[in-house]
């Protein structure tokens, strides 16, 4: 066999290899990514409830589009502003139908655009704008249009995550330094090439315009502004109530810019090769926290592990007064039930419920744990790296690797390298016979 001939034929064995694992594995991918945002089948749009407005207070807009947002994105600045009782605190979106957060958590705006405008008159006074996935697309217009209009009334803007990418395409960030997630920093850099974009830092504060890093990051972001605007003991006293380290400072933590590693091919057997993921139940009831919400419908979804759907009965009402819409209040079909928040345990017929909050601490730190427990560590670990969360200290046991989706996709590898040997067998026999015909 020549050289050429031998190398072509190596070529097509590693195709051969990975054909059946890509396409196999591509539409799994595809429905874990996309279902991220899916947005509910049902016609439900319930009526928030009624917002108290104090005139002497300041006003937080926490925006959300049409196509949804992240859940952490939203509900950690939310508690945080709310708890410290200095703001009227309100979600906003274009429209008042229910927005899916990450993970199929329905959330119902208190307001919307033209709600706020003619319960304030004019513009809020901070504006929180999360990741949303449709972020760059024409259905983002609504949005872009009205944080163009809050911005020129004055509004002080603090993206969130990729929520940057949202305010840099209405313009609202060229000529100024923004961070984002460590994933799309480089995307964004080319994209928007108006946007001075900093990486290794939690927050940029950049006057007029404050932007965070990677979900999590938001929290520091958040607490920073409760500094600048109301001051640092009540920063201190809004981190102490979630559990999260803070100290008064007069700069953004440092940090480490994320990359991605060979340990981070967990996410890719995970998710092309995780066919039977499990449907995890989210049980929610009046007066649970919001962080404690995000902390497990963002844990679970973001590491593309699991399914989840919000449980319930009715319309929910948090801790701080978002509506909540649960998709289901059935826990037929579910693998498992996580009931977030530290309420008094309820037993749930034909079901064993896990309550991640019963110790204190801060939400997330439990359900990662839960998370290694019920895959694997390395998965674990990856999902803290999206959500750009530390966990060094962070005590996390279960297997170390999805050894069992790992060997599928050998497995499926080899079984194309078989069919592709087989295959050109039979054309190597088809040739010869041609030839000694001759």
């Amino acid at each position: 066999m020549s050289p050429v001939r031998a190398f072509l034929k190596v070529v097509l064995l590693v195709l051969a290899a990975l054909a059946l694992p890509v396409a196999l594995g591509a539409p799994t991918v595809v429905h874990a990514v996309t279902g991220l945002n899916a947005p509910r089948t049902d016609a439900v749009s319930p009526t928030p409830a009624p917002v108290a407005y104090d005139p002497t207070r300041p006003t937080v807009a926490v925006v959300v589009g049409d196509a949804g947002a992240v859940a952490s994105d939203v509900l950690a600045p939310y508690e945080i502003l709310a708890g410290t009782g200095a703001f009227n605190v309100y979600t906003v979106a274009p429209a008042s139908h229910p927005v899916p957060l990450t993970g199929g958590l329905d959330l119902v705006p208190d307001l919307t655009f033209a709600g706020l405008e003619n319960l304030l008159g004019g513009p809020a006074d901070l504006v929180v704008v999360p990741a949303m996935p449709d972020v760059g697309r024409p259905t983002t217009k609504p949005v872009t249009a009205w944080l163009t209009t809050q911005a020129d009334g004055g509004s002080v803007i603090l993206s969130v995550c990729n929520g940057a990418a949202v305010v840099a395409s209405a313009g609202l960030l060229d000529g100024h330094r923004a961070t984002a997630h460590w994933l799309r920093l480089d995307e964004w850099a080319g994209t928007y090439p108006g946007v001075d974009w900093v990486a290794g830092t939690r927050y940029v504060d950049d006057g007029a315009v404050i932007s965070t890093a990677g979900v999590l990051s938001g929290i520091d972001g958040t607490l920073h502004v409760v500094q600048r605007l109301v001051g640092a003991d009540a920063a201190v006293r809004a981190a102490r109530a979630i559990g999260w380290p803070y100290e008064a400072s007069s700069g953004p933590p440092r940090m480490a810019r994320a990359r991605l590693a060979p340990s981070d091919a967990v996410v890719a057997f995970r998710t092309g090769f995780g066919w039977d993921r499990p449907r995890i139940g989210v049980q929610l009831a009046d007066g649970v926290g919001e962080v404690e919400v995000a902390s497990v419908f963002d844990t679970y979804a973001q590491s593309l592990a699991a399914d989840t759907v919000a449980v319930g009965d009715g319309r929910v009402t948090s801790r701080h007064g978002l509506t909540f819409v649960p998709r289901t209040a059935s826990v037929a079909g579910l693998d498992r039930l996580v009931v977030p928040g530290t309420t008094e345990h309820r037993t749930v017929p034909g079901i064993d419920a896990v309550h991640p909050h019963e110790r204190p601490g801060f939400a997330y730190d439990a359900v990662l744990q839960d998370l290694a427990r019920t895959t694997d560590v390395a998965t674990a670990r990856w999902t803290a790296k999206v959500l750009e969360y530390p966990v060094d200290g962070l005590s996390l046991e279960g297997p170390s690797w999805p050894w069992a989706l790992t060997l599928r996709a050998l497995a499926l590898g080899m079984l194309g390298v078989l069919l592709a040997l087989g295959a050109l067998g039979l054309v190597g026999r088809r040739t010869r016979a041609t030839r000694g015909a001759r």
